[in-house]
């Protein structure tokens, strides 16, 4: 027995070598690396610490009473001549929905593409049971929140004013309801105990549409902007202020440091990667042809294009026949023509990638949503203005791309396409929500700010009474 116990011990020393041996041989394992989003890490109550949000005392005349107002409008937009939410207007005014506690959004496209005010709403009223995927938690008491929501739709009240109000009213303020709404709001918030205690610098406004919460703009500047962009903040220092600071809306009113960019909501139907096809069709591009200001590059670079081999531009408006010609085009196109228009960016980006078009932004002064999060140069191509404007330069660059390339490109915008979806599927938009969403994605962006948003709070308490700081302007 004594003499087998050595030989035991050589045998188990042979089988541990021939194990290290093997495993020498094989490839380590390491685990998939996203480069693209973080949307492995879901949102959960029970694993991370959720944003704490408050929502500000208003009326419901304010949010979904203004939905209630828009189904009882009559007539058309004036800005297309047609009414796009005839249909569902007619049956809302039939009585057969008239009981909804929160009416639908409007199917318009020039509202519909702003709808982030709706969705985000919409997740706070959901029953807390049943937002185990929110990022976001509402608490009732502003002492327990990290910041406050402020729950009006502004971009709603703006466009109803722009669609239905006087002809060229909407910057006045007599008779505009829309300045009506924005100056009781902004009485109603700043005179809150909540305002006072952090100077508004945790408030929250959703201002999707350009011209949303337009008169009273400098009065809510500390409070948390989300944006598509800034160049409704910026029109006014190029042109309309002609040199009068009491007109100009100052720079370190809108930063990346304090604000958010959000997407807009995208109006084309989402195209899954399976479905993709064939596409011949170099590359498109439907909207305006003439714009304004930072848009002018639009003009110009149609006229470069229009006649080239492979490029299809056309004219057009939000309406059903635009809608169905932009579906085609977009999804028969090896890239989509993203220019700047009155302001740097618009919806068009978005259905891009729910088409699965390679965007080609030409855009200098973009700004983009969810940005560290989501890395566009994975799935976009960004060309200079300059560069642009070059006679043949962007077609030959566009065709010197490896098929190759351009199925990578495709295949990383499939997995970012949730990213920028905010429906929950709700009609009510009450609902639980995608936990890789829109929705999630701006509550993830607002919870990094945190820390910005107490030093800023706690260094407005120790300033003495009557002292004012000037503004500065915050580098991006």
């Amino acid at each position: 027995m004594k003499s087998s116990i050595p030989l035991l011990l050589a045998l188990s020393s042979l089988s541990l070598l021939f194990f290290f041996f093997l495993s020498s041989k094989s490839k380590p394992y390491y685990p998939p690396l996203s480069s693209l989003s973080s949307s492995s890490q879901k949102p959960s109550s029970q694993s991370q610490s959720r944003l704490k949000i408050f929502v500000a005392d208003l009326p419901r005349s304010f949010n979904y009473g203004l939905l209630d107002r828009y189904w009882s409008l009559s007539g058309p937009d004036s800005r297309i001549g047609v009414d796009p939410d005839a249909d569902l207007r007619a049956d809302i005014s039939t009585g057969r929905r008239r009981s909804l506690e929160r009416p639908p959004y409007p199917e318009n496209s020039l509202i519909k593409q702003y709808s982030a005010e709706y969705w985000l709403l919409g997740d706070l009223e959901t029953p807390e049971g049943l937002r185990g995927t929110s990022f976001a938690e509402r608490v009732y008491e502003p002492d327990a929140a990290d910041v406050v929501f402020v729950p009006f739709f502004a971009t709603l009240s703006a466009e109803m004013e722009l669609g239905w109000g006087r002809k060229l009213g909407f910057r006045k303020k007599e008779g505009n309801e829309d300045y009506r709404r924005q100056r009781e709001v902004v009485d109603r918030i700043r005179g809150s105990k909540a305002w006072r205690r952090s100077g508004g610098r945790d408030h929250i406004f959703v201002l999707t549409d350009p011209v949303a919460m337009w008169h009273v703009r400098r009065e809510i500047a500390p409070a948390i902007l989300l944006v598509v962009d800034f160049g409704g903040w910026y029109r006014l220092d190029s042109k309309s202020s002609n040199n009068n600071s009491s007109h100009m809306i100052q720079h370190t009113q809108v930063s990346l440091l304090k604000d958010v960019i959000v997407p807009y909501t995208h109006l084309l139907p989402r195209l899954n990667l399976l479905e993709n096809r064939h596409r011949d069709i170099l590359l498109y591009f439907k909207g305006a042809k003439h714009r304004h200001r930072g848009g002018l590059v639009r003009e110009k670079l149609w006229d470069l294009l229009v006649d080239e081999p492979g490029v299809i531009m056309e004219e057009g408006f939000p309406n059903a026949t635009g809608r169905k010609q932009s579906i085609k085009g977009m999804r028969t196109s090896e890239f989509c023509l993203h220019p700047a228009g009155d302001t740097p960016t618009s919806c068009r980006l978005f259905d891009a990638v729910m088409s699965l078009c390679i965007p080609v932004v030409i855009s200098d002064n973009i700004e983009l949503p969810f940005e560290g999060v989501v890395d566009y140069t994975e799935f976009s191509v960004f060309v200079s203005v300059s560069n642009a404007l070059q006679p043949k330069w962007l077609v030959n660059y566009l065709r010197s791309i490896s098929k190759e390339q351009k199925g990578r490109f495709r295949r990383n915008m499939a997995r970012v396409q949730s990213i920028f979806e905010y429906d929950n599927g709700s009609p009510s938009g009450v609902g639980p929500i995608h936990p890789d969403g829109a929705v999630n994605h701006i509550w993830r962006k607002l919870y990094q700010k945190l820390p910005m948003i107490q030093e800023a709070m706690i260094r407005e308490k120790r300033k003495p009474e009557g002292v004012s700081i000037p503004l500065r302007c915050h580098c991006t």
